[in-house]
């Protein structure tokens, strides 16, 4: 596989050549975010809002219910009300977790190339997640299965610049008890990248680590010794942690992998209407289970998460894109980078089809989280219908943006042979560059491939069946799929796997905890 195409830029053949004729590799794999963060709120309001969520946390509390969790608090000095189930957080309980919390690790993929480092100024992007449906041109809009699953995580695998698996769509063809096996299984037999694991109570989990651990080769020192899966955990707006997510950050710490805590505060609705007031309740609730998280195991990888945005207030959808979205996120970059933390922000797309709509919103969102300074984008390629639906075509028109993200992580050439002199003294004024030595030396692959994008003339694009960009993705998609190569694993690992599932299943499965 050559370099490009490990890029995941189709229909290139070879690496770039550098200034002085050599070849410059292209690698999207590990990416450095290229760009000084862009803040929105002055440090002394940023310290205020940090300093409110900590009143928050210690006057008002958060409401814990789950016991076990409660009990932490507790144990660490935390104020604790049964009977409300309400926990009231002292200042110092959150600094220690804040301290203990890793500023950098690696997150392991099955290859080292396919590690990721978690930390202030790494870049890495997720496609969109947790669609109920999946929907695509040729086939229409439908509840997810496994099949799609399956295809979706083939497109995933495709582009390099799609760092870490994402659960694109629920599978719902498959048993809740049953569905983290199966998902489990296609994602450690499609792709080499960081699986994700659903924390849906400990059963699950230990269930997935176990598949994890045995199909990488792994002892269970080496497992709980680094990251090799992550987790989304979701605080319920406002002010409270449910039983599944409480349990996933204790298990998740315990067992040494990655969670992901972000707050999904939708201004006006589960949060206050400012932009302000919603990072406020965002920021003290990330805080709340991060320090639930480092009190189960302190030095447990965790990652600062946001995902604050408005509401039409006329039906109450969630929208996208918009002004104060793209503020939320540049404001919660400035509250990740006050407390030191890896941290995760989102794009996202309410536009119910792949239209302009749709680009324009996941594209403004996605600026504002490069921009924030994000270690991770998720929803990034693929989410419509403010994640109702997952689009292939979309996923093929987004990674569009994505790819052209990491490609502006690859500095542009300045050597000597970059300033093209050579090039100036040959053509002479009035002419072109077209057929210069400078051009035709770099020509092959001089230039970014789009993954869709269609640069010919009208009459030329006429000709070949005016297909716009969203039917041109569906070509794409589909040819991706069926033309993936075979993916390499330890076929004895892969039976191994399939009869732990089919034991697992047959003793009942793992119910999810509620």
């Amino acid at each position: 596989m050559s370099e490009i195409e490990a890029g995941g830029r189709r229909r290139r053949k070879g690496s770039r050549p550098d200034a002085g004729g050599g070849i410059r590799k292209v690698n999207y794999r590990q990416l450095r975010n290229p760009f000084p963060p862009v803040s929105v709120f002055t440090p002394d309001r940023v310290e205020a809002m940090h300093r409110t969520s900590l009143r928050v946390l210690s006057e008002l509390g958060v409401k814990v219910l789950l016991p076990e969790a409660r009990q932490l608090f507790a144990k660490a000095g935390a104020l604790v009300d049964e009977e409300s189930q309400m926990v009231r957080i002292g200042r110092e309980i959150v600094e220690a977790a804040i301290a203990s919390a890793p500023k950098s690790f690696v997150l392991h993929g099955a290859v080292r190339e396919r590690d990721v480092v978690m930390e202030l100024g790494s870049l890495t992007f997720q496609t969109g997640a947790g669609c109920p449906h999946a929907t695509d041109l040729v086939r229409g809009r439908r509840p997810g299965t496994m099949a799609d699953l399956g295809e979706l995580l083939k497109l995933a695998h495709h582009f390099d610049a799609i760092h870490m698996l994402s659960p694109m769509v629920e599978p719902q063809d498959v048993p809740v008890h049953l569905r983290h096996y199966d998902m489990t299984l296609a994602q450690l037999t499609i792709s080499d990248k960081v699986p994700f694991v659903y924390a849906r109570g400990t059963p699950q989990s230990l269930d997935t680590f176990e598949m994890i651990r045995d199909f990488r080769g792994l002892s269970d020192e080496e497992f709980e010794a680094g990251a090799h899966c992550f987790t989304i955990i979701n605080t319920n707006s406002p002010r409270q942690i449910d039983i599944p997510m409480a349990q996933g950050l204790i298990d998740f710490a315990r067992h040494g992998q990655l969670a992901i805590v972000t707050p999904f505060c939708l201004m006006g609705a589960m949060a206050p209407v400012t932009v302000a007031g919603a990072l406020v309740l965002s920021h003290a609730e990330a805080l709340a289970a991060i320090t639930l998280n480092q009190l189960s195991r302190p030095g447990a990888p965790v990652c600062y998460g946001a995902f604050a945005s408005s509401v039409d207030m006329k039906s109450g959808a969630p929208a996208f894109g918009t002004p104060e979205h793209a503020k939320a996120n540049l404001g919660a970059g400035q509250l990740a980078r006050h407390i030191g933390l890896p941290w995760r922000c989102a794009a996202g797309a309410a536009t119910n089809v792949n239209d302009a709509q749709g680009a324009h919103e996941t594209e403004i969102s996605a600026w504002s989280s490069v921009l924030a300074g994000a270690t991770i984008t998720i929803h990034s390629a693929g989410w419509v219908e403010g994640g109702l639906s997952f689009s292939y075509e979309k996923m093929i028109t987004d990674m569009e943006m994505v790819n052209t993200f990491a490609e502006l992580c690859t500095p542009p050439g300045a050597e000597d042979g970059d300033l093209a002199f050579e090039a100036l003294s040959e053509v002479q004024p009035g002419g072109h560059f077209f057929g210069c030595r400078h051009t035709m030396e770099r020509y092959q692959a001089a230039f970014y491939e789009p993954v869709v994008a269609d640069w010919s003339n009208f009459g030329s694009w006429t000709e070949r069946g005016a297909l716009d960009a969203n039917h041109r993705a569906t070509a794409i998609w589909q040819d991706i799929v069926q033309n993936a190569p075979a993916f390499s694993y330890d076929k004895d690992r892969a039976d191994a796997l399939k009869a732990f599932i089919a034991k697992r299943g047959a003793e009942g499965g793992a119910p999810p905890e509620s």
